[in-house]
């Protein structure tokens, strides 16, 4: 497919970018705004990837990279090459990147070698752990970037400590108009509820390199959901498999009383996961951030040392409980047994976040 020519190129890689820039596709069909969609291939997986395409009823890519990479250079550099290529077919006015993944990386980088203006969409995050690649990313494109857009007033101060050189406006996360478009949606569609062993669940997701990839951390976590005091449901991400089965926990962790794996679910399916749990326990940061939107408003037990999403723990929704058992399973009873309820809005904007987006893009000339 050629693509269309001058608009603006929007890339996603990852289901977080998908579900984070849909918001964002409908804005731009709403208001007649052209653009071509860019899937980078990151998540090879079609249910860990393609699938929301169908579910979110977005559509088709204009354009398909096929990255066939695993390791972070390899990947950054495939796409970095597919999107270069891309821009010198289309002349696009602006790159649209979300996040802190390798897609965002790689198309940052080649629109700045390609002479064109980036916007970043969820700028600002720090959790000022290098062990993530995730920081390094999203440090990188932010300084890259010519329109920052910070989801709270605080990733705002933290760019403007940074001295970017881009233009900083608070906009609110896209994840919460997400959200909100979504959860009626989910609840009228999703089974996925009636097919559980447990009717009063916590909600688990485990992915990141720094857990899964060490086997004592990832020993330790299982354990931790084994003897937890609230029956565990946790979607498995291929890469938390693979780790389980390495270290040779699979069989007792898969078959475990107190445990229901599931397959990768789509997206509907998981927010009806979420709205249905009594409590979450992840390493993911976008689950942070839908944990605290209306349709869901759920506590979660965040399972690293840091998180790039303070504003959910100040609002009192997230709680850093690190990766070690013994402090998993006391904080863990003690947001069962809390009273103080959740508030009613979300620290990361009111679900107008795309609509602000496209606004300021407009008044700068780019779309």
């Amino acid at each position: 497919m050629a693509g269309r020519k001058g608009a603006a190129l929007m890339l996603v890689g990852t289901r977080p970018e998908i579900v984070k820039m849909a918001p964002l596709v409908r804005e731009f069909e709403r208001r007649g705004v052209p653009f071509n969609l860019v899937h980078s291939g990151q998540h090879h997986d079609y249910e860990m990837s393609g699938k929301f395409f169908e579910e979110l009823e977005l559509p088709r890519p204009d354009f398909k990279l096929g990255i066939k990479a695993s390791t972070p250079a390899g990947q950054t550099g495939e796409a970095m090459v597919g999107v270069e290529r891309i821009a010198r077919e289309t002349g696009p006015k602006l790159v649209l990147v979300q996040g802190d993944t390798n897609t965002t990386l790689a198309g940052a980088l080649a629109a700045a070698k390609s002479k064109v203006p980036i916007g970043h969409v969820e700028a600002g995050l720090r959790s000022y752990d290098l062990r993530m690649q995730e920081e390094h990313n999203r440090r990188v494109v932010d300084h890259l970037s010519s329109y920052l857009f910070a989801p709270t007033r605080l990733c705002k101060k933290i760019l403007l400590g940074e001295n970017v050189w881009g233009k900083v406006s608070v906009t609110g996360n896209t994840v919460i108009d997400a959200c909100i478009q979504h959860a009626p949606i989910a609840e009228r569609k999703s089974k996925v509820l009636e097919r559980l062993r447990f009717k009063r669940y916590a909600l688990a997701t485990l992915h990141r390199a720094e857990n899964v990839d060490d086997p004592k951390v990832l020993k330790g976590l299982a354990e931790s959901m084994m003897e937890a005091p609230l029956p565990i449901v946790m979607p498995v991400h291929p890469r938390t498999e693979k780790r389980l089965k390495e270290q040779g926990l699979w069989k007792k962790f898969s078959t475990h009383e107190n445990v229901e794996l599931l397959p990768p679910v789509g997206y509907l399916d998981f927010l009806a996961l979420m709205m249905g749990s009594a409590l979450i326990l992840t390493d993911s940061g976008g689950v942070q951030e839908e944990a605290t939107s209306p349709p869901i408003r759920k506590r979660v037990l965040v399972l690293r040392l840091s998180t790039e999403r303070p504003e959910a723990v100040r609002a009192g929704f997230a709680t850093v409980v690190g990766t070690e058992k013994g402090r998993i399973l006391e904080k863990f009873d003690e947001a069962l047994r809390a009273r103080k309820g959740l508030p009613a809005s979300s620290p990361f904007g009111d679900g107008n976040a795309a609509g602000k987006i496209v606004e300021i893009l407009s008044a700068q000339g780019c779309l």
